[in-house]
């Protein structure tokens, strides 16, 4: 996003809508009218979301996003929520399988879906943080999700690495989404902790399971042991939807 220094009368109201809690923003001086001050976008920081753009607040028509080319275009891709991604052709940071398992059947019992939520309004996410991640899950021998677009950025899915081309390109967040066998979710909890300590940027993780015949939910028990936090906004599919798989 970039601000028209000639339009810009400097009232900063576009600050307010900056899901990067407009921390990004500065001030500087007309070089034609030192008496004129403007507002200035910090570019490395700017996520390219347009939420400030798509908000009308500036009476001035001032603010406008110029064409973006690659690898910059990638911040848009992930955080605008009105852009659809070019490679899974869906909008939205993750995939679809993920909240309607109960349709899909995607993921068996015996293992758990699993991501990584990287990043969050106000600190955003660089990809070098992201690469970090996914090379410390990809150890673990992890599958990654197809259809997901941090997957498809990546150059070898056996290690997580991902294209160097956009390793300095930071977005809103970014979901890394994978399948790991049951047995594995202690060695991926003690993972992230590992995780937690290398990167700058702050992360959520999902877990997606079957729940077993006798109604219980299997991983509760890993979490309680370890006395590990488990957010109350989980969800529970019930599968009103018309399956399209058979159980085995």
């Amino acid at each position: 996003m970039k601000i028209d220094a000639e339009k810009c009368v400097g009232c900063g109201k576009c600050a307010s809508y900056c899901t990067m809690r407009g921390s990004i923003m500065s001030f500087g001086r007309n070089p034609k009218n030192p008496a004129k001050i403007y507002a200035v976008i910090d570019e490395k920081e700017c996520v390219e979301c347009c939420v400030c753009l798509r908000s009308g607040v500036c009476q001035q028509e001032a603010l406008y996003q110029p064409e973006l080319s690659w690898p910059r275009i990638v911040r848009k891709n992930f955080s605008d929520p009105l852009k659809i991604h070019p490679e899974t052709r869906i909008p939205g940071r993750g995939t679809e399988e993920m909240k309607t398992n109960e349709v899909t059947g995607r993921f068996k019992r015996g293992f758990y879906g699993a991501a990584l939520e990287m990043g969050r309004p106000g600190v955003g996410a660089w990809f070098r943080d992201v690469e970090k991640a996914a090379m410390a899950l990809a150890s673990l021998g992890v599958a990654f999700e197809e259809n997901n677009p941090v997957t498809k950025l990546m150059t070898d899915r056996k290690t997580g690495q991902i294209n160097p081309e956009v390793l300095e390109e930071k977005v809103l967040s970014a979901i890394i989404e994978f399948l790991i066998p049951q047995e594995k979710l202690p060695t991926l909890l003690e993972a992230l902790k590992k995780i937690a300590e290398k990167i700058d940027t702050v992360f959520s993780g999902d877990i997606i399971s079957r729940v077993e015949k006798d109604g219980s939910i299997s991983y509760l028990k890993v979490f309680q042991e370890g006395s590990r936090f488990l957010s109350i906004t989980g969800k529970s599919n019930v599968g009103l939807g018309r399956p399209k798989y058979r159980e085995d």
